[in-house]
């Protein structure tokens, strides 16, 4: 019988328990242990998950020598030194996104990572829906024509309010940019990863609806929800709630991109329209298991989520029958199944997205904030 890889989850938030989630239902891979700057957490959740270890550090998690593989869950400003000491302790990593805090920090963790020769990817997780990979091999095979135009975006209403505050408003623990770097990363990956390129070019505007929001005093509350009744403190904002983005990629697509933090009763509404020579793929993310083809001189079609009707590949990533819908824990876990596969046969060919990617789009990230700041294209 073949010997369980044995995974841990550093951090306890909405990411890491969704993490944790995915491990608990990949076969050949056991969810061994959690780590928490609380160890009553820690201990809490590994009882409740039936975890073998629980640790209130990092540095005791990687002396265990039965883990091989960390999943690093953690705030932004922790991913660029832990994700180091994980791939130094000669662990595999798959890192949240985004890889590190800027494009310096995650040039260093991509040379690391390649020098390990251990397996390392960045929750990237939207190219991983069936309905993306048979949009992604339609456009491969040229059966529509060449791509030539993308649009689309990320629209999200959790920072509606001044009112609504999370540890992401913090540029010392999130970065200098929060809705690109947050959701308009994933936009840019499932986009390249699509139309088969990388963006070279950007041209960005970037607004910020609320200059001070209230942070409450006792608690900084939760990235997702907003408690009423607290006292608050007001605070000054930096980092952008919206923004409008031009691109070029290097095969000579063209598009555009919009995100929003503050757009209200958009939930999770990543989407894209593909236009080609000879057609239009259109999907979005709240509904995803529906791809919209367009057309000119035939009707238009609505392909729904069948492993029967897909192409061979996204039929892979389809685990149930037609009519029973897939959603973002089941990309989640398509993500894992990839990333694992890897670390069983090295030679594989893998989907998911690396460091490579994940240093990629980090610079992506440093363009869009400098074309903002300069009012001009920027090269990548």
């Amino acid at each position: 019988m073949k010997e369980l890889i044995r995974a841990a989850v550093v951090g306890t938030g909405f990411s890491a328990m969704a993490h944790l989630e995915a491990l608990k239902r990949l076969p050949g891979v056991e969810a061994a242990a959690i780590v928490s700057r609380s160890i009553e957490k820690a201990e809490r959740i590994a009882a409740e998950y039936r975890l073998a270890y629980a640790y209130s550090s990092i540095d005791e998690l990687l002396e265990n020598p039965e883990i091989r593989v960390i999943h690093n869950c953690t705030p932004n400003v922790l991913h660029y030194e832990l994700n180091k000491k994980i791939l130094l302790a000669g662990k595999h990593v798959l890192s949240e996104k985004p890889l590190a805090l800027n494009s310096e920090q995650s040039a260093e963790l991509l040379q690391i990572a390649k020098d390990s020769g251990l397996v390392h990817g960045v929750c990237f997780n939207y190219r991983h829906y069936p309905i993306v990979e048979e949009a992604r091999i339609r456009i491969a095979n040229g059966e529509m024509g060449r791509p030539h135009l993308v649009s689309g975006g990320y629209l999200q209403d959790w920072c509606l309010y001044d009112t609504d505050y999370s540890w992401r408003m913090d540029t010392q623990l999130n970065g200098e940019s929060r809705a690109i770097a947050d959701i308009g990363s994933h936009w840019c990956d499932t986009l390249q990863h699509l139309v088969g390129s990388r963006i070279i070019r950007v041209m960005a505007d970037l607004t910020t609806l609320h200059s001070t929001r209230k942070k409450p005093t006792v608690s900084e509350g939760s990235t997702f929800s907003n408690e009423p009744g607290q006292a608050f403190t007001s605070v000054d904002i930096s980092t952008e709630d919206a923004g409008n983005v031009l691109v070029q990629f290097e095969n000579g697509v063209k598009g555009m991109f919009n995100v929003s933090q503050v757009t209200a009763g958009k939930k999770n509404h990543l989407h894209y329209t593909v236009s080609l020579g000879d057609g239009t793929l259109e999907w979005d993310q709240e509904e995803p298991n529906r791809l919209w083809i367009g057309k000119r001189s035939e009707p238009n079609q609505l392909l729904m989520k069948d492993p029967g009707l897909l192409s061979e590949t996204a039929s892979s990533y389809a685990h149930f029958p037609g009519g029973h819908q897939e959603g973002w824990p089941d990309c989640l876990k398509n993500l894992m199944l990839s990333f694992y596969n890897k670390i069983e046969h090295s030679g594989v060919q893998s989907d998911f997205a690396d460091f490579e990617a994940g240093h990629y789009n980090m610079r992506i990230v440093d363009a869009i904030l400098k074309s903002a700041e300069e009012e001009r294209w920027v090269e990548v």
